[in-house]
């Protein structure tokens, strides 16, 4: 499996979003739910509307870890949760397939993602751009490492830093900088 990198540049997300958008509103909402909330891949794939509609916040067992999550549903996502969700039946899957009543799987979403992905230009593109892309802007907007540690139940802030490629880019930085 190839390391994923977060989308830094707000410009490229938004890029992302039209692309998406002008190929269904679903890959659209599964970017924008993804990148929104932090969550992995495959418990975005397992939610039901359901677990979203109507809902303050969007609670879980991570399928990962088997730990509890709770997660607050801002109001920007409430309205989009309410128009994607609207003429849904509760029990069906958040993010059904096309081809009938199943949800879509993980090299599905990584598909929808890598295609939107080159039209945009951007490489080094995953289903973990999603969650890496909400750490690494919740990080440039708060800087409380210990927070995003929090919500991503990580064991450590360097582990968090590491994830999001603020290690990364700190480290991009220096050697730019270094010469001899």
């Amino acid at each position: 499996m190839k390391t994923v990198q977060p989308i830094r540049n707000k410009a490229d997300i938004e890029a992302m979003k039209e692309v998406l958008l002008k190929q269904h509103y679903r890959n659209y909402f599964l970017f924008t739910l993804g990148i929104n909330t932090g969550l992995r891949i495959s418990d975005l794939l397992a939610l039901k509307v359901s677990d979203v509609r109507g809902k303050s916040h969007i609670v879980i067992t991570e399928q990962k870890t088997g730990k509890l999550k709770r997660f607050r549903i801002n109001n920007e996502l409430q309205e989009h949760i309410s128009k994607f969700t609207i003429h849904k039946d509760k029990a069906s899957y958040l993010f059904q397939s096309r081809r009938g009543q199943d949800r879509i799987h993980r090299v599905q979403a990584w598909k929808i993602l890598n295609a939107a992905a080159k039209e945009v230009g951007l490489e080094e593109i995953g289903t973990h751009t999603l969650r890496k892309t909400f750490g690494y802007h919740f990080y440039q907007q708060y800087k409380d490492v210990a927070v995003l540690q929090q919500i991503f139940n990580h064991s450590s802030p360097a582990v968090t830093m590491r994830y999001i490629g603020i290690t990364q880019d700190i480290i991009d930085e220096k050697v730019d900088g270094f010469n001899l």
